[in-house]
């Protein structure tokens, strides 16, 4: 196991006029590795990790389930493991990353609405604490699967508590006109349907009303909800040992966005509503473990004038961070080696759509080409949403620890990874 790291640097401080990660410059990252890249610091990581453990102490056995497809690096998770985090996973593919690193099957949990039988069997020979059911009719899917390999599948249903979650609409999860969880009106109905199918275990009940939330209110409303299910399921005689509140805990993204709660904040919330609840509770925090702890560096490569504000373009693009074309996302861009003096541009990348804008008229440093710059708040949501748009390789990624610091992602020319040999008809 790695150990805490004596370097005076914690996170991303300028020191001697260059941007750190920890204690290493960003400039050397990008000289060895090129641009773009994606650094992760550990001690960001290990630290988000400690303050969540710290402000759920008092609660019985709470489990802390990474979301993996908030960041799925197997470095990241290996961090994470050493700090006893679980993972939240939505593919086998996730599975197999989470188990890799390290992460104890009995901590894993698998959600989304899509799994296939295939993903079940290999989830149920793998083992896991619990299968996150999303409709009765994945829960025929499931029942049909496990008593067919001869066992018995650990099942928690998901509640849609038809709760505005405030937060982009596409990342709200919770409201009734969503592909997600079973209405919460129907809750008896599909807990007596499931308990009575063969090779199910339904004891669990989960949640989850979407992401980036800035406010405690929706949650702590869902959650409330949530109680008044799990009263009702147990005296319908419902057998309900693990409580899943699901994530979605926003970050700071930087000046002028909401303040988030704090996460000591969230957890006072959750142990007045649960107090009197007597089951463990499970936790999904994906952005709120990792999502401070990446830059994605990006080196400007003209300045090109515009009718409102010069065009800044960088060797970044909507294939590397889609966030800001997807849900007209912020992040802070600062210069790696700041010259203090103020400029506004629009930041954009090279790949050819309008939508490939990062900032328009954002007022930041000055910069000239050949300069670096970070795109900060992207260890969550970043790498993980990359794509191959514009035949553009996916960016490296590197892991900071101290004053050591290793690539941890190759850069993947996908074209070339996948290419296969033309069909002899096409060659004729």
């Amino acid at each position: 196991m790695a150990m805490e790291s004596p370097s005076p640097y914690r996170g991303y401080v300028e020191h001697d006029g260059v941007l750190h990660c920890e204690g290493v410059p960003l400039p050397a990252i990008a000289e060895a590795v090129g641009t773009p890249v994606y650094v992760y610091s550990a001690a960001m990581l290990r630290a988000a990790a400690r303050r969540m453990k710290a402000a759920l102490d008092g609660l019985d056995d709470p489990l802390i389930a990474y979301a993996v497809k908030a960041n799925p690096n197997p470095a990241v998770l290996h961090v994470l493991a050493q700090e006893g985090l679980g993972a939240d996973i939505v593919s086998i593919g996730e599975y197999a990353h989470a188990v890799d690193a390290g992460m104890a099957k009995d901590h894993i949990l698998f959600s989304g609405v899509g799994k296939t039988r295939e993903e079940m069997e290999k989830a149920l020979t793998g083992g896991l604490l619990q299968f996150n059911i999303e409709s009765i009719e994945e829960a025929h899917d499931l029942s049909a699967v496990a008593t067919a390999m001869g066992k018995t599948a650990p099942v928690g249903l998901r509640i849609n508590p038809d709760v505005v979650a405030g937060t982009h609409e596409k990342i709200s999860t919770g409201q009734a006109d969503t592909k997600f969880g079973i209405p919460g009106e129907q809750a008896m109905e599909a807990f007596r349907t499931a308990r009575a199918l063969p090779g199910l275990d339904v004891t669990g009940v989960t949640i989850h009303i979407g992401s980036q939330l800035t406010s405690l209110d929706p949650l702590e409303t869902a959650f409330t909800r949530l109680g008044e299910v799990i009263r009702a399921l147990r005296h319908d005689g419902c057998d309900l040992s693990l409580a899943d509140l699901g994530g979605g805990l926003g970050v700071d993204y930087g000046p002028d966005q909401p303040d988030p709660p704090s996460v000591e904040a969230y957890a006072a919330m959750v142990k007045r509503v649960t107090r009197d609840w007597d089951i463990r509770l499970a936790f999904e925090p994906g952005r709120s473990i990792s999502g401070e702890a990446g830059v994605l560096l990006a080196r400007v490569i003209r300045i090109k004038p515009g009718a409102k504000a010069p065009w800044l373009i960088v060797d970044a693009a909507m294939n590397d961070l889609m966030r800001p074309a997807l849900y007209d996302a912020y992040h802070h861009i600062v210069p790696v080696e700041p010259r203090g003096e103020p400029a506004s541009y629009n930041v954009v990348g090279p790949v050819c759509e309008t939508g490939d804008t990062f900032a328009r008229r954002r007022i930041m440093q000055r910069v000239e080409p050949g300069d670096l710059v970070a795109f900060r708040t992207v260890g969550a949501y970043g790498a993980a949403m990359s794509n191959g748009y514009n035949s553009r390789p996916l960016a490296p990624e590197v892991l900071v620890d101290g004053d050591r610091w290793a690539q941890v992602r190759q850069r993947v020319d996908l074209a070339e990874k996948s290419a296969m040999p033309l069909p002899d008809w096409l060659e004729n």
